[in-house]
């Protein structure tokens, strides 16, 4: 099936994008790995016609809203995000309501229509980054209430959370992660600022899934407390070979990120399915807050 894929993929002039999170199958076929703007940027930045985008909805139409002449194929139609699903148009209009003056900046874990709502996008990585250049001094931030939180803390500005949160990274508890740090007191700890901010509190380091893969790599430690999904330990064993990862609870996968098999990727090639396509509008305005983060990169590098 492997060679088969790589045939059609040659017949479609297309490349594969896999997320960290996929299962090992498929990031060991992928063409890149990386998190959802990283791999949207390259897909844009490829010569190729199609991107078989292996991730969840949202990512695919990121994909998509920078490369509106690419097809970008999502292998599995309800490959969804929960978080990005609790985006509520009548709470979001009543937030605005109450603060008209503020500025709304959403994570890039948002659908297409949501983005199109909000002045602003940013990710993980640089979402602290993005509200300290926002001019105003009032933002309300969706819809990850922990990732607000940690942006509060490190910014000046005044932060509004929307009640969201990812449920993986709500499965890391103190307690356990207590236990680890016991257990494997030499390992060094890694925590994603979607967790709850009283296990942010036992972190080494609170990352973007990026800045983990970037921190693994260049520190000296060899045993590491991974906390997020625990699809990226598979690339960072593959990435360091000589260092050991734990994850920093039981259970924390994605359902939705595992749904993806090698059978859906040569389907998506040989039937191009399934097809991203926001209305042109959304788009349009989708990709002014996606641009606006982007030229704020450039500001700042």
């Amino acid at each position: 099936m492997r060679e088969e894929i790589e045939q059609l993929k040659r017949e479609r002039d297309a490349i594969i994008l896999a997320h960290n999170y996929q299962p090992p199958e498929i990031q060991d076929i992928a063409d890149f790995v990386g998190d959802s703007l990283d791999l949207a940027r390259k897909g844009a930045a490829t010569p190729h016609r199609t991107i078989v985008f292996c991730g969840v909805r949202f990512m695919a139409e990121s994909a998509k809203i920078l490369a509106p002449e690419k097809t970008v194929l999502l292998p599995v139609l309800d490959a969804g995000c929960p978080l990005a699903d609790m985006v509520d148009g009548e709470k979001l209009a009543q937030l605005r309501k109450r603060y008209p003056h503020a500025t709304l900046l959403c994570y890039v874990n948002t659908t297409a229509e949501t983005k199109a709502r909000c002045d602003y996008c940013c990710t993980s990585a640089n979402a602290a980054a993005v509200a300290a250049a926002i001019p105003n001094g009032r933002i309300i931030f969706i819809p990850d209430e922990n990732l607000a939180r940690w942006v509060m803390k490190n910014t000046d500005k005044e932060i509004i959370p929307y009640p969201g949160y990812c449920y993986v990274h709500k499965k890391i508890k103190r307690e356990y992660l207590e236990r680890l740090k016991k257990h494997y007191p030499d390992a060094e700890v890694l925590i994603h600022p979607e967790a709850d901010p009283e296990v942010q509190e036992l972190a080494d380091f609170i990352l973007s899934t990026s800045g983990m893969v970037k921190r693994v790599r260049d520190s000296q430690k060899k045993r590491f407390i991974i906390g997020t999904e625990e699809g990226l330990i598979y690339r960072l064993k593959k990435e360091n070979p000589g260092k050991e990862f734990f994850p920093a609870g039981p259970g924390l996968i994605c359902i939705d990120m595992k749904k993806i098999r090698l059978e859906d990727v040569h389907n998506a090639l040989k039937e191009l399915v399934y097809p991203i396509e926001p209305e042109s509008e959304i788009m349009t305005r989708a990709r002014v807050a996606l641009n606006r983060m982007v030229e704020i990169g450039r500001r700042d590098g």
